[in-house]
């Protein structure tokens, strides 16, 4: 969208217009080079907190199915379908929440979407772990349900988040600030395989010395185990309702600049930042400026445009491609690693005797090598990230992961039944999967989250986001298909695993590198004259005089 240029015959409304945009240009300068300061570290906990409920609630399911097998199951596990349902209810819920939300929060605003998405988080987190059977509907049926609503809040914390974060950070410190906001969901997995080990553990005396009552045992243990995701969650609420809204959306999609001028220097000087330098004109216009708005013509046309389009098809695509991998090995670690392999780590004793001790070192096993698995490669992977993210760029990174993780899982798929002959191999093939946690974090699983939320203008920003993301969970979903009709073929899903990896280097190399631009610079449109004046398009008789093109 480009615009006319303005001299002394220009009218009023040009002339405010012009002031106003140079008020915008430096107002989003202070953001942009903004020192590092308080107000961005509570940016940091809000968007973390949930980020951190997020991946507790998502990721415990899978330790959590193994012990609703043990109570609800027949021999002892839940049917290939019920489970199936279980893990890809949540995902469902996700895709929907990140479409809805996403488009919500350019519409409305983030802030006044930002904290709902937690109260359904929390009540839908409470209602499973207060849940029971009723003479028409059995237990997994209605924790089905409510996995589903609770995944549909989890769905709208990510463009919210995202955007948020990006658009309060500085130019220079926005990728680690939206690296360190998601490395919260490693932080929320360990959680969620800390507190399963301590419940079992606490558990361990009943189970042993009360067979008779073992199963009810195991009953409690699922319920504390899901209903502690509550807490984060409650603690993070307050403040995500405190949060003020993001300047970019006030200036852009409100069109009031005055007032974003003001929330900026409020939130600057409240932490030990000096004043601005200019000086809002008492004499400018009042009125809402004019600029460019969401519609379904304008979102074609925007997107219409291939530079775009391309932008959107990469982030999109990038994302769909990493969730197949992530939330496949994330929610099917059991199956992944079998009690063969488990017993060749020194784990797994007895693991197959259906008696109390056979059921406690199943759960504690799974839950010990879980842990082992995120604290050697999740963790490190998103420090090192956060360590590089703004000097190497977010477009390196991913294509470096993607091409590792490619490498890997081809090896592992490939050579997956050699890998379980000796207890050396197996050893080996625990090295490459810690490997391939590492390189998912250090590389796509950070960076799809970080890119949606730089490329996009403010008015498509949590919207393009929110549809990358759905497309994330889309693969999160074929992921847990996958495995309900390849069960038996852990070696097959690898190998998928690793050619579709493969593609996700061909979908990154469509998007720009965004490393210390600017949004506005990232957004592909004129930024000159963004906002108009209310008298900029002028009628008589009906004929168009002037108008911006």
């Amino acid at each position: 969208m480009s615009f006319h240029s303005l001299n002394s015959n220009d009218g009023p409304g040009d002339r405010n217009a012009v002031t106003l945009n140079k008020y915008r240009v430096a107002a989003l300068e202070r953001v942009d080079k903004a020192p590092f300061s308080l107000f961005h570290v509570k940016v940091w906990l809000v968007a973390g907190a949930g980020f951190f409920t997020d991946a507790y609630d998502i990721f415990t399911i899978s330790i959590v199915s193994i012990m609703l097998g043990y109570v609800y199951g027949e021999n002892n596990q839940l049917s290939p379908g019920v489970d199936f349902g279980l893990k890809v209810a949540s995902p469902v819920g996700n895709l929907v929440g990140q479409v809805l939300f996403g488009w919500l929060a350019d519409i409305v605003g983030r802030k006044q979407m930002y904290g709902i998405e937690l109260i359904i988080i929390i009540t839908s987190t409470f209602a499973q772990a207060i849940a029971g059977s009723g003479p028409t509907v059995h237990i997994i049926g209605v924790l089905t349900v409510w996995r589903f609503i609770m995944g549909v809040g989890i769905g709208g914390d990510y463009p919210l988040s995202a955007v948020i974060s990006s658009e309060f950070a500085s130019t220079r410190s926005r990728g680690r600030l939206m690296t360190a906001v998601f490395a919260s969901q490693g932080w929320g997995y360990l959680a969620s395989t800390l507190v399963a080990l301590i419940t079992i553990s606490a558990f361990q005396r009943s189970i042993l010395h009360d067979s008779p009552k073992v199963f009810d045992h195991m009953d409690y243990c699922w319920r504390i185990l899901i209903g502690a995701g509550c807490v984060p969650g409650v603690v993070a609420l307050y403040f995500r309702l405190t949060i003020p809204e993001t300047p970019r959306f006030t200036m852009d999609i409100e069109r009031n600049v005055k007032k974003a001028c003001r929330n900026i220097e409020a939130v600057l000087s409240a932490n030990g930042v000096e004043p601005g330098v200019w000086h809002m004109d008492p004499e400018a216009s009042t009125e809402r400026m004019d600029a460019p708005r969401s519609s379904f013509q304008d979102f074609k046309a925007y997107f219409g445009q291939w530079k775009n389009a391309r932008i959107l098809i990469g982030t999109a695509y990038s994302w769909f491609a990493l969730d197949i991998a992530f939330y496949g090995l994330g929610l099917n670690s059991s199956k992944i690693f079998t009690s063969k392999i488990l017993w060749a780590l020194g784990l797994g004793s007895d693991i197959t005797v259906e008696t109390p001790r056979g059921v406690f070192n199943n759960l504690h096993d799974i839950t010990v090598y879980t842990l082992i698995a995120v604290a050697s490669g999740l963790m490190p992977g998103y420090l090192a990230s956060f360590l590089v993210i703004d000097s190497w760029g977010r477009k390196p990174i991913q294509l470096m992961g993607f091409v590792v993780l490619s490498i890997l899982f081809l090896v592992m798929g490939f050579g997956f039944d050699n890998f379980t002959e000796s207890v050396w191999t197996t050893k080996l093939l625990m090295f490459l999967y810690c490997l391939a946690n590492f390189f998912q974090n250090f590389g796509p699983n950070v960076t799809t989250f970080i890119i949606p939320g730089e490329v996009f203008p403010t008015r498509y920003r949590s919207t393009a986001h929110g549809l990358s993301a759905a497309c994330g969970k889309l693969g999160a979903i074929v992921s847990q298909i996958f495995f309900f009709r390849k069960a038996d073929s852990i070696r097959t899903i690898l190998e998928i695993f690793g050619f579709v990896m493969l593609s996700g280097v061909a979908s990154t190399l469509l998007l720009p590198e965004t490393c210390g631009r600017s949004l506005e610079e990232l957004s592909n449109e004129n930024q000159k004259g963004f906002l108009r004046g209310a008298d900029q398009i002028e009628l008589r008789n009906g004929i168009v005089l002037r108008r911006f093109s």
